[in-house]
């Protein structure tokens, strides 16, 4: 029985797509994507749940509509995120200090327990992805990187 050939068996061509830092980046988002899902599929959380967990965590009281801005969603998309955590029991929504029409965001000892052990998979996660860079690259990494569109992006000092 023959193998099928696939097209990399037969040699395709790409064209300039290797030569593209979109698609260079695009490839190892999905590399990246990969190897979370791997490492963290069995708490179904995806990157950006993680964000928002690890977000929260940071800024307890947080409202809503500053976490949306924090983690680049639309409020409606937010709401169905806080509404999945909560489900969960790992979020809870609180009426705000100085403004009882918004919710403050807070972690549950639930959402504190399940981050931690997030934080430890993710810690594993982020090594294997930085293998192959020295830390002079993996820093070089992380500063060229943020350079991209800064103008969409949030303010961010850490590397």
């Amino acid at each position: 029985m023959t193998k099928k050939k696939t097209s990399a068996d037969k040699g395709l061509d790409f064209g300039i797509l290797p030569s593209l830092a979109g698609y260079q980046l695009r490839l190892a988002q999905i590399a990246i994507f990969r190897d979370f899902a791997a490492a963290l599929g069995e708490f179904d959380v995806t990157p950006g749940l993680f964000g928002v967990i690890v977000i929260i965590d940071a800024n307890p009281g947080l409202k809503q509509s500053e976490l949306a801005r924090a983690a680049h969603l639309d409020r409606s998309t937010v709401v169905s995120v806080i509404d999945n955590l909560e489900r969960r029991g790992l979020v809870e929504r609180r009426p705000a200090e100085n403004d009882r029409r918004s919710n403050a965001l807070v972690l549950t000892p639930d959402g504190v327990a399940l981050l931690k052990k997030l934080k430890r998979r993710v810690g594993e996660h982020e090594k294997r992805l930085v293998e192959h860079l020295s830390e002079e690259e993996r820093v070089t990494l992380v500063r060229l990187l943020q350079k991209i569109f800064p103008e969409q992006r949030l303010t961010q000092s850490h590397t």
